[in-house]
């Protein structure tokens, strides 16, 4: 097994960060390596905000349900669909397809993996945050984005603070990856893995409001987070910014 590899097999969310900046050269190496990520048919349909204003990065954070290492991290990137670039150069482009919106957003995510992962590389650590779309009308104006601009995720970046996380128990492979057709939910597997959940958070330290210690399992992960994450707006405000009309 290789370092990148060793890398990617003991990544985790940190969200505790020392004061101490990013270096010019880390931070554009961090850049250099989102920047070369892979491109649907090279439209480079993502921009990132880099929020360095102190009062602006305080307001992101209310807006993302006060999560505090927004405003502790080092660096706090903001990775957004872009077409409005492409539609400047090509205006009489009909952009309204979902089709535009799915491209953009696999592309950003890409690049938010290929950043965390460059970042990993050089001793820091980062965390995504989704929670910048709690608030997305508002975020869109505090952060002046254009019609065919939409923000997708948040990305700290950071020296920890303290020692990381322990590594969190994901599915088992056959639970994800099938040969040639889909497979069915496999009940056993599935109360196994609740299982390693239940006795991961029960030996997780809690950091009120954040880390909840009291979970079930995943299965209870899975009912209450997707009753959250409901967010009735989101497609009014993606018609506003000229997305999924067609």
């Amino acid at each position: 097994m290789n370092t990148t590899i060793e890398l990617l097999h003991n990544h985790t969310s940190v969200r505790s960060y020392t004061k101490e900046p990013l270096t010019d050269q880390q931070r554009e190496a961090i850049f250099k390596a989102a920047h070369q990520t892979s491109s649907f048919s090279l439209l480079q349909a993502v921009s990132i905000i880099r929020v360095t204003d102190p009062a602006l990065r305080k307001t992101v954070m209310q807006l993302s349900a006060d999560q505090p290492y927004i405003e502790e991290a080092a660096e706090f990137w903001i990775f957004c669909a872009d077409f409005n670039r492409n539609h400047q150069i090509a205006p009489n482009v009909d952009l309204d397809y979902i089709e535009y919106l799915l491209i953009a957003t696999f592309d950003a995510g890409l690049m938010a993996q290929n950043a965390l992962t460059a970042a990993e590389s050089l001793g820091l650590s980062g965390v995504y945050i989704g929670g910048v779309r709690l608030n997305i009308e508002e975020l869109t104006k505090q952060l002046k984005l254009p019609e065919y601009v939409v923000p997708l995720v948040g990305l700290c970046i950071g020296h920890p603070a303290g020692e990381k996380p322990g590594l969190k128990p994901r599915l088992p492979q056959s639970m994800v990856m099938f040969d040639n057709q889909y497979q069915p939910l496999d009940e056993e597997k599935l109360e196994e893995y609740d299982q390693q959940m239940r006795e991961y958070y029960e030996g997780r330290p809690v950091k009120a409001p954040f880390t909840v210690k009291k979970v079930k399992g995943w299965k209870d992960h899975i009912e209450d987070h997707l009753e959250r994450s409901k967010q009735p707006f989101m497609m009014d405000y993606l018609n506003k910014q000229g997305y999924a009309r067609k």
